[in-house]
Protein backbone atom coordinates (compact mmCIF):
# COMPACT_ATOMS: atom_id res chain seq x y z
CA UNK A 1 0.00 0.00 0.00
CA UNK A 2 2.90 2.33 0.53
CA UNK A 3 4.93 1.66 -2.49
CA UNK A 4 1.54 2.33 -4.64
CA UNK A 5 1.06 5.65 -2.17
CA UNK A 6 4.07 6.44 -3.30
CA UNK A 7 4.08 5.92 -6.96
CA UNK A 8 0.93 7.80 -7.01
CA UNK A 9 2.22 11.07 -5.48
CA UNK A 10 5.23 10.48 -7.89
CA UNK A 11 2.75 10.44 -10.65
CA UNK A 12 1.08 13.19 -9.31
CA UNK A 13 3.75 15.28 -8.87
CA UNK A 14 4.98 14.64 -12.59
CA UNK A 15 1.91 15.77 -14.07
CA UNK A 16 1.40 18.96 -12.14
CA UNK A 17 3.56 21.09 -14.61
CA UNK A 18 1.47 19.29 -17.48
CA UNK A 19 -1.91 20.76 -15.15
CA UNK A 20 -0.37 24.11 -15.10
CA UNK A 21 0.50 24.39 -18.57
CA UNK A 22 -3.25 23.54 -19.29
CA UNK A 23 -4.33 26.45 -16.85
CA UNK A 24 -1.92 29.03 -18.62
CA UNK A 25 -3.37 27.56 -21.83
CA UNK A 26 -7.18 27.86 -21.00
CA UNK A 27 -6.00 31.43 -19.58
CA UNK A 28 -6.86 34.68 -22.64
CA UNK A 29 -5.91 38.01 -23.03
CA UNK A 30 -8.53 40.26 -22.18
CA UNK A 31 -7.62 44.56 -23.25
CA UNK A 32 -8.21 45.95 -19.63
CA UNK A 33 -7.33 49.37 -20.65
CA UNK A 34 -7.59 51.47 -23.48
CA UNK A 35 -7.22 54.80 -25.46
CA UNK A 36 -8.03 55.04 -28.51
CA UNK A 37 -5.45 57.00 -31.28
CA UNK A 38 -7.15 59.83 -32.90
CA UNK A 39 -4.27 61.36 -34.87
CA UNK A 40 -0.87 63.19 -34.76
CA UNK A 41 -0.57 65.57 -31.56
CA UNK A 42 -1.39 68.57 -30.82
CA UNK A 43 -4.81 67.83 -33.41
CA UNK A 44 -7.33 67.06 -30.84
CA UNK A 45 -9.50 68.15 -27.74
CA UNK A 46 -7.40 67.91 -25.08
CA UNK A 47 -8.70 69.48 -21.56
CA UNK A 48 -6.73 70.82 -18.67
CA UNK A 49 -3.24 70.10 -20.34
CA UNK A 50 0.27 72.28 -19.13
CA UNK A 51 1.94 74.06 -21.53
CA UNK A 52 4.01 71.77 -23.61
CA UNK A 53 6.21 73.85 -25.58
CA UNK A 54 9.05 72.91 -23.81
CA UNK A 55 8.55 69.29 -24.19
CA UNK A 56 7.91 68.82 -27.52
CA UNK A 57 9.10 72.29 -29.07
CA UNK A 58 7.90 71.72 -32.53
CA UNK A 59 4.93 69.15 -33.56
CA UNK A 60 6.98 67.99 -36.68
CA UNK A 61 9.74 66.41 -34.56
CA UNK A 62 7.53 65.10 -31.75
CA UNK A 63 9.57 63.57 -29.22
CA UNK A 64 13.32 63.56 -29.40
CA UNK A 65 15.55 61.02 -27.00
CA UNK A 66 13.18 61.54 -24.29
CA UNK A 67 10.98 59.31 -22.10
CA UNK A 68 7.33 59.29 -21.24
CA UNK A 69 5.68 57.57 -18.35
CA UNK A 70 2.11 57.05 -18.80
CA UNK A 71 -0.64 56.06 -16.11
CA UNK A 72 -3.10 53.71 -17.06
CA UNK A 73 -5.89 52.19 -14.66
CA UNK A 74 -6.51 48.30 -15.72
CA UNK A 75 -10.30 47.54 -15.19
CA UNK A 76 -9.10 44.06 -14.37
CA UNK A 77 -5.95 42.53 -12.88
CA UNK A 78 -3.56 39.55 -14.11
CA UNK A 79 -0.73 38.69 -13.23
CA UNK A 80 0.55 38.74 -16.77
CA UNK A 81 0.08 41.45 -19.25
CA UNK A 82 1.54 43.29 -22.71
CA UNK A 83 1.05 46.86 -24.01
CA UNK A 84 0.46 47.52 -27.53
CA UNK A 85 2.51 51.10 -29.12
CA UNK A 86 0.58 52.69 -32.26
CA UNK A 87 2.53 54.48 -34.93
CA UNK A 88 -1.01 54.90 -36.73
CA UNK A 89 -0.64 58.35 -37.26
CA UNK A 90 3.04 58.90 -37.45
CA UNK A 91 4.98 59.57 -40.92
CA UNK A 92 8.17 58.11 -40.21
CA UNK A 93 9.54 54.74 -38.49
CA UNK A 94 9.71 55.25 -34.26
CA UNK A 95 11.77 53.34 -32.52
CA UNK A 96 11.26 52.26 -28.63
CA UNK A 97 13.24 51.31 -25.97
CA UNK A 98 13.61 51.09 -22.08
CA UNK A 99 10.09 50.15 -21.92
CA UNK A 100 9.36 49.22 -18.53
CA UNK A 101 5.69 48.53 -16.61
CA UNK A 102 4.84 48.83 -12.89
CA UNK A 103 2.20 49.58 -10.17
CA UNK A 104 2.22 53.66 -9.77
CA UNK A 105 3.07 54.58 -5.96
CA UNK A 106 1.99 58.51 -7.08
CA UNK A 107 2.85 61.05 -9.43
CA UNK A 108 5.32 59.79 -11.34
CA UNK A 109 6.87 57.47 -9.04
CA UNK A 110 7.10 53.24 -9.56
CA UNK A 111 6.24 51.44 -6.31
CA UNK A 112 9.75 49.58 -4.61
CA UNK A 113 10.33 46.43 -6.91
CA UNK A 114 7.46 46.73 -8.94
CA UNK A 115 8.88 47.76 -12.40
CA UNK A 116 9.76 45.17 -14.96
CA UNK A 117 11.37 45.35 -18.36
CA UNK A 118 9.13 45.15 -21.42
CA UNK A 119 9.79 43.19 -24.77
CA UNK A 120 9.26 42.59 -27.86
CA UNK A 121 9.88 39.32 -29.96
CA UNK A 122 12.29 38.95 -27.01
CA UNK A 123 14.44 42.19 -28.03
CA UNK A 124 14.41 45.29 -25.46
CA UNK A 125 13.54 47.82 -28.39
CA UNK A 126 11.42 47.50 -31.35
CA UNK A 127 10.94 49.63 -34.15
CA UNK A 128 7.44 50.66 -35.31
CA UNK A 129 6.79 51.63 -38.94
CA UNK A 130 4.07 54.36 -39.96
CA UNK A 131 0.13 53.24 -39.82
CA UNK A 132 1.53 50.41 -37.73
CA UNK A 133 1.12 49.14 -34.33
CA UNK A 134 3.28 46.28 -32.39
CA UNK A 135 1.92 43.88 -29.22
CA UNK A 136 5.13 43.25 -26.52
CA UNK A 137 6.04 39.76 -24.98
CA UNK A 138 3.96 38.69 -22.02
CA UNK A 139 5.35 40.54 -19.37
CA UNK A 140 5.07 38.93 -15.14
CA UNK A 141 3.96 41.13 -12.79
CA UNK A 142 4.99 39.61 -9.49
CA UNK A 143 3.32 42.46 -7.49
CA UNK A 144 -0.29 40.95 -8.63
CA UNK A 145 -1.59 39.04 -6.10
CA UNK A 146 -3.75 36.00 -5.13
CA UNK A 147 -6.43 38.20 -4.58
CA UNK A 148 -8.24 37.89 -7.45
CA UNK A 149 -8.73 40.13 -10.33
CA UNK A 150 -9.80 43.02 -8.23
CA UNK A 151 -7.41 42.51 -5.96
CA UNK A 152 -5.49 45.97 -7.10
CA UNK A 153 -8.98 47.51 -7.95
CA UNK A 154 -8.45 51.21 -7.98
CA UNK A 155 -4.55 51.20 -8.51
CA UNK A 156 -3.21 52.24 -11.54
CA UNK A 157 0.41 51.29 -13.47
CA UNK A 158 3.32 53.49 -15.45
CA UNK A 159 3.84 52.05 -18.23
CA UNK A 160 7.58 54.00 -19.28
CA UNK A 161 9.42 53.88 -22.55
CA UNK A 162 12.09 56.02 -24.37
CA UNK A 163 11.60 57.48 -28.09
CA UNK A 164 15.06 57.19 -29.83
CA UNK A 165 15.74 59.59 -31.53
CA UNK A 166 13.31 61.87 -33.37
CA UNK A 167 10.06 60.28 -33.84
CA UNK A 168 8.26 62.90 -36.01
CA UNK A 169 4.50 63.67 -35.62
CA UNK A 170 3.59 61.62 -32.20
CA UNK A 171 0.22 59.24 -32.62
CA UNK A 172 -1.85 60.31 -29.51
CA UNK A 173 -4.93 60.37 -27.35
CA UNK A 174 -5.49 64.37 -26.58
CA UNK A 175 -8.57 64.00 -23.68
CA UNK A 176 -6.56 61.58 -21.24
CA UNK A 177 -8.56 63.76 -18.29
CA UNK A 178 -5.40 61.43 -16.78
CA UNK A 179 -2.20 62.69 -15.35
CA UNK A 180 0.64 61.61 -16.79
CA UNK A 181 4.37 62.12 -16.88
CA UNK A 182 7.36 63.32 -19.28
CA UNK A 183 10.63 63.88 -19.29
CA UNK A 184 12.84 67.24 -21.09
CA UNK A 185 14.02 66.21 -24.59
CA UNK A 186 17.09 64.84 -25.14
CA UNK A 187 16.96 63.42 -21.64
CA UNK A 188 17.49 59.78 -22.29
CA UNK A 189 15.90 56.75 -21.41
CA UNK A 190 14.74 56.57 -17.85
CA UNK A 191 12.03 54.05 -18.04
CA UNK A 192 13.48 51.40 -15.65
CA UNK A 193 14.39 54.27 -12.85
CA UNK A 194 11.21 54.22 -9.87
CA UNK A 195 11.94 57.77 -8.54
CA UNK A 196 10.08 60.40 -10.08
CA UNK A 197 12.89 63.31 -10.74
CA UNK A 198 13.22 62.07 -14.53
CA UNK A 199 9.71 63.01 -15.17
CA UNK A 200 9.25 66.76 -14.20
CA UNK A 201 7.22 67.65 -16.69
CA UNK A 202 3.38 66.37 -16.85
CA UNK A 203 0.45 66.15 -19.36
CA UNK A 204 -3.11 64.98 -19.67
CA UNK A 205 -3.11 62.92 -22.68
CA UNK A 206 -1.83 59.60 -23.84
CA UNK A 207 0.86 59.05 -26.30
CA UNK A 208 1.94 55.79 -28.52
CA UNK A 209 0.50 53.70 -25.77
CA UNK A 210 -3.46 52.13 -27.11
CA UNK A 211 -3.94 49.14 -25.40
CA UNK A 212 -3.11 46.79 -22.28
CA UNK A 213 -3.63 43.48 -21.67
CA UNK A 214 -4.43 40.87 -19.06
CA UNK A 215 -4.01 37.28 -18.78
CA UNK A 216 -7.73 36.49 -17.61
CA UNK A 217 -9.65 33.38 -16.83
CA UNK A 218 -11.54 32.22 -19.96
CA UNK A 219 -14.44 33.33 -18.81
CA UNK A 220 -13.77 36.93 -18.16
CA UNK A 221 -15.69 39.12 -21.22
CA UNK A 222 -15.01 42.96 -22.21
CA UNK A 223 -17.49 45.61 -22.81
CA UNK A 224 -16.08 48.56 -25.18
CA UNK A 225 -17.61 51.27 -24.88
CA UNK A 226 -17.32 53.26 -28.52
CA UNK A 227 -18.09 57.00 -28.61
CA UNK A 228 -17.66 60.79 -29.36
CA UNK A 229 -16.60 63.46 -25.79
CA UNK A 230 -19.55 61.81 -24.01
CA UNK A 231 -17.65 58.65 -24.01
CA UNK A 232 -14.18 60.12 -23.52
CA UNK A 233 -15.75 62.40 -20.50
CA UNK A 234 -15.87 66.21 -21.20
CA UNK A 235 -17.30 67.83 -18.17
CA UNK A 236 -16.09 64.54 -15.55
CA UNK A 237 -13.36 65.58 -13.57
CA UNK A 238 -9.50 65.11 -14.33
CA UNK A 239 -8.26 62.10 -12.42
CA UNK A 240 -11.48 60.90 -10.71
CA UNK A 241 -12.55 58.27 -13.08
CA UNK A 242 -16.23 59.18 -13.01
CA UNK A 243 -17.31 59.15 -17.08
CA UNK A 244 -19.97 57.14 -17.21
CA UNK A 245 -18.34 53.88 -18.67
CA UNK A 246 -16.54 54.04 -15.28
CA UNK A 247 -19.46 53.87 -13.30
CA UNK A 248 -20.81 50.97 -15.30
CA UNK A 249 -17.29 48.83 -14.59
CA UNK A 250 -17.73 49.99 -10.99
CA UNK A 251 -21.12 48.15 -10.54
CA UNK A 252 -20.01 45.09 -12.92
CA UNK A 253 -17.29 44.43 -10.68
CA UNK A 254 -19.87 44.97 -7.51
CA UNK A 255 -22.10 42.47 -8.60
CA UNK A 256 -19.65 40.37 -10.74
CA UNK A 257 -16.80 40.52 -9.78
CA UNK A 258 -13.86 40.27 -11.84
CA UNK A 259 -16.11 38.88 -14.41
CA UNK A 260 -16.46 41.86 -16.78
CA UNK A 261 -13.83 44.19 -17.74
CA UNK A 262 -15.00 47.67 -19.51
CA UNK A 263 -12.51 49.89 -21.42
CA UNK A 264 -13.02 53.28 -22.88
CA UNK A 265 -13.16 53.79 -26.57
CA UNK A 266 -14.49 57.54 -26.67
CA UNK A 267 -12.78 59.86 -28.61
CA UNK A 268 -13.73 64.06 -28.19
CA UNK A 269 -14.89 65.71 -31.44
CA UNK A 270 -15.71 62.14 -33.27
CA UNK A 271 -18.43 61.49 -36.17
CA UNK A 272 -19.78 58.30 -37.17
CA UNK A 273 -19.36 59.07 -40.66
CA UNK A 274 -16.95 61.58 -41.46
CA UNK A 275 -13.84 63.08 -41.85
CA UNK A 276 -14.46 61.59 -45.43
CA UNK A 277 -10.54 61.20 -45.57
CA UNK A 278 -8.32 61.28 -42.64
CA UNK A 279 -4.69 61.33 -42.25
CA UNK A 280 -1.80 62.47 -40.61
CA UNK A 281 -1.42 65.27 -43.67
CA UNK A 282 -5.14 65.90 -43.24
CA UNK A 283 -6.08 65.33 -39.46
CA UNK A 284 -9.37 66.54 -37.94
CA UNK A 285 -9.87 67.01 -34.18
CA UNK A 286 -12.23 64.40 -33.96
CA UNK A 287 -9.96 62.17 -34.98
CA UNK A 288 -10.92 59.54 -37.98
CA UNK A 289 -14.84 58.55 -38.63
CA UNK A 290 -16.13 55.87 -36.24
CA UNK A 291 -16.68 53.28 -39.53
CA UNK A 292 -12.90 54.05 -40.20
CA UNK A 293 -11.69 53.27 -36.96
CA UNK A 294 -14.14 51.17 -35.55
CA UNK A 295 -11.28 47.73 -36.04
CA UNK A 296 -8.40 49.27 -34.99
CA UNK A 297 -10.40 50.98 -31.68
CA UNK A 298 -12.65 47.94 -30.87
CA UNK A 299 -12.63 45.32 -32.79
CA UNK A 300 -9.06 44.17 -32.62
CA UNK A 301 -8.83 44.43 -28.78
CA UNK A 302 -8.79 41.06 -27.24
CA UNK A 303 -11.58 39.48 -25.86
CA UNK A 304 -14.87 41.71 -26.66
CA UNK A 305 -17.93 40.24 -26.04
CA UNK A 306 -20.34 43.33 -26.02
CA UNK A 307 -20.19 46.96 -27.61
CA UNK A 308 -21.92 49.99 -26.57
CA UNK A 309 -22.55 52.21 -29.27
CA UNK A 310 -23.03 55.93 -27.97
CA UNK A 311 -22.51 58.64 -30.76
CA UNK A 312 -24.06 60.75 -33.45
CA UNK A 313 -24.34 64.34 -31.73
CA UNK A 314 -21.75 65.83 -33.71
CA UNK A 315 -23.12 64.47 -37.02
CA UNK A 316 -26.16 66.59 -36.51
CA UNK A 317 -23.79 69.32 -35.61
CA UNK A 318 -22.64 72.33 -37.58
CA UNK A 319 -19.84 70.43 -38.84
CA UNK A 320 -21.26 67.45 -40.03
CA UNK A 321 -25.02 68.29 -40.25
CA UNK A 322 -26.20 64.79 -42.16
CA UNK A 323 -29.57 63.43 -42.56
CA UNK A 324 -30.89 61.37 -40.44
CA UNK A 325 -31.71 58.60 -43.09
CA UNK A 326 -27.33 58.65 -43.33
CA UNK A 327 -27.15 58.20 -39.67
CA UNK A 328 -29.57 54.82 -39.54
CA UNK A 329 -27.37 53.58 -42.45
CA UNK A 330 -24.06 54.08 -40.75
CA UNK A 331 -25.33 52.83 -37.83
CA UNK A 332 -26.48 49.76 -39.45
CA UNK A 333 -23.68 49.58 -41.59
CA UNK A 334 -21.26 49.37 -38.08
CA UNK A 335 -23.25 46.76 -36.52
CA UNK A 336 -23.44 44.69 -39.74
CA UNK A 337 -19.38 44.94 -39.66
CA UNK A 338 -18.94 44.53 -36.02
CA UNK A 339 -21.22 41.12 -36.05
CA UNK A 340 -19.07 39.65 -39.14
CA UNK A 341 -15.84 40.45 -37.51
CA UNK A 342 -17.15 39.25 -33.84
CA UNK A 343 -20.02 36.22 -33.66
CA UNK A 344 -22.18 36.15 -30.95
CA UNK A 345 -21.21 39.33 -29.50
CA UNK A 346 -23.44 41.85 -28.18
CA UNK A 347 -24.32 45.23 -29.62
CA UNK A 348 -26.13 47.90 -27.23
CA UNK A 349 -27.34 50.97 -28.37
CA UNK A 350 -27.46 54.24 -26.72
CA UNK A 351 -29.99 57.64 -27.47
CA UNK A 352 -28.28 60.42 -28.16
CA UNK A 353 -28.12 63.00 -25.24
CA UNK A 354 -29.39 66.09 -25.94
CA UNK A 355 -27.30 69.23 -26.73
CA UNK A 356 -30.31 72.12 -26.91
CA UNK A 357 -29.87 75.41 -26.06
CA UNK A 358 -26.15 74.67 -26.37
CA UNK A 359 -24.35 78.19 -26.52
CA UNK A 360 -21.54 76.80 -28.84
CA UNK A 361 -21.44 77.95 -32.65
CA UNK A 362 -21.50 73.97 -33.54
CA UNK A 363 -24.28 72.99 -31.53
CA UNK A 364 -27.69 73.69 -29.88
CA UNK A 365 -29.97 74.39 -32.67
CA UNK A 366 -33.51 73.31 -32.89
CA UNK A 367 -32.87 71.19 -36.52
CA UNK A 368 -30.12 69.09 -34.59
CA UNK A 369 -32.53 68.44 -31.92
CA UNK A 370 -35.09 66.98 -33.85
CA UNK A 371 -32.68 64.91 -36.01
CA UNK A 372 -31.84 63.96 -32.49
CA UNK A 373 -35.00 62.65 -31.52
CA UNK A 374 -35.86 60.75 -34.80
CA UNK A 375 -32.56 58.34 -34.49
CA UNK A 376 -32.92 58.15 -30.87
CA UNK A 377 -36.74 56.65 -31.70
CA UNK A 378 -34.64 54.06 -34.67
CA UNK A 379 -32.61 53.56 -31.83
CA UNK A 380 -35.10 52.61 -29.25
CA UNK A 381 -37.58 50.80 -31.89
CA UNK A 382 -35.86 49.49 -34.79
CA UNK A 383 -34.59 45.93 -33.60
CA UNK A 384 -31.07 46.54 -34.67
CA UNK A 385 -29.13 46.31 -31.62
CA UNK A 386 -29.29 43.99 -28.91
CA UNK A 387 -30.34 45.87 -26.39
CA UNK A 388 -30.89 49.85 -25.35
CA UNK A 389 -29.72 51.89 -22.81
CA UNK A 390 -31.93 55.17 -22.60
CA UNK A 391 -29.43 57.65 -21.85
CA UNK A 392 -31.83 60.42 -23.19
CA UNK A 393 -34.27 59.39 -20.85
CA UNK A 394 -31.76 59.59 -18.03
CA UNK A 395 -30.44 63.01 -18.43
CA UNK A 396 -33.18 65.44 -20.07
CA UNK A 397 -35.61 67.85 -18.68
CA UNK A 398 -38.71 66.83 -20.60
CA UNK A 399 -40.24 70.18 -20.29
CA UNK A 400 -37.24 72.18 -21.58
CA UNK A 401 -35.71 69.90 -24.13
CA UNK A 402 -32.27 70.81 -21.93
CA UNK A 403 -29.92 68.71 -20.24
CA UNK A 404 -31.41 68.76 -16.16
CA UNK A 405 -29.94 71.30 -14.24
CA UNK A 406 -28.30 69.76 -12.23
CA UNK A 407 -26.21 68.07 -14.89
CA UNK A 408 -25.15 71.40 -16.39
CA UNK A 409 -22.26 72.94 -14.57
CA UNK A 410 -18.77 71.69 -15.34
CA UNK A 411 -16.92 69.26 -13.10
CA UNK A 412 -13.92 69.33 -15.19
CA UNK A 413 -13.04 73.48 -15.09
CA UNK A 414 -15.70 74.79 -13.65
CA UNK A 415 -17.77 77.45 -14.72
CA UNK A 416 -21.29 77.25 -16.03
CA UNK A 417 -21.67 74.21 -18.11
CA UNK A 418 -22.10 74.05 -21.87
CA UNK A 419 -25.58 72.00 -21.83
CA UNK A 420 -23.96 69.36 -24.20
CA UNK A 421 -21.81 67.64 -21.83
CA UNK A 422 -23.22 66.23 -18.35
CA UNK A 423 -21.00 66.63 -15.57
CA UNK A 424 -19.88 64.14 -12.87
CA UNK A 425 -23.60 63.97 -11.31
CA UNK A 426 -25.04 63.59 -15.04
CA UNK A 427 -22.27 60.83 -15.97
CA UNK A 428 -23.27 59.26 -12.63
CA UNK A 429 -26.69 59.10 -13.56
CA UNK A 430 -26.28 57.84 -17.06
CA UNK A 431 -23.85 55.09 -15.39
CA UNK A 432 -26.75 54.04 -13.06
CA UNK A 433 -29.27 53.83 -15.94
CA UNK A 434 -27.57 50.91 -17.54
CA UNK A 435 -29.18 47.44 -17.05
CA UNK A 436 -26.51 45.06 -16.09
CA UNK A 437 -28.55 41.93 -17.91
CA UNK A 438 -27.71 43.54 -21.31
CA UNK A 439 -24.69 41.54 -21.32
CA UNK A 440 -25.74 38.35 -20.43
CA UNK A 441 -24.70 36.45 -17.60
CA UNK A 442 -21.27 35.43 -17.04
CA UNK A 443 -20.25 31.60 -16.10
CA UNK A 444 -19.98 31.28 -12.93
Amino acid sequence: MRIATAAYLSLFCALLPFAANAQQTADKWITAWAASVQGPYPVGNSILQPDLRRVFPTPEAGAKDQSFRLIAGPDVWGREARIRLSNAFGTKPVTFDGVYIGLQLGSSAVAAGTNQPVTFGGLASVMVEPGQSVWSDAVALPFVTDAGPLGLQGRKLAVSFHVAGESGPMTWHAKGLNTSYLSAPGAGAHGAEEDEAPFPFSTTSWYFLDALDMKMAPGTQLIAAFGDSLTDGTGSTLNGDDRWPDVLSRRLHAKFGGKFAVVNAGIGGNLITGPAEYSPQMPYPGGPAALQRLDRDVLSLSGVSSVIWFEGINDFSKNGNISVEDAKKALADGVAAIRKRVPGVRVIGATITTAFGNIGPAHGFAEQDTKRQALNEFIRGSGLFNGVIDFDKATANRETGELQAEFVPDSTMGGPGDKLHPNRLGYLAMGLAIDLNLFGTPPS
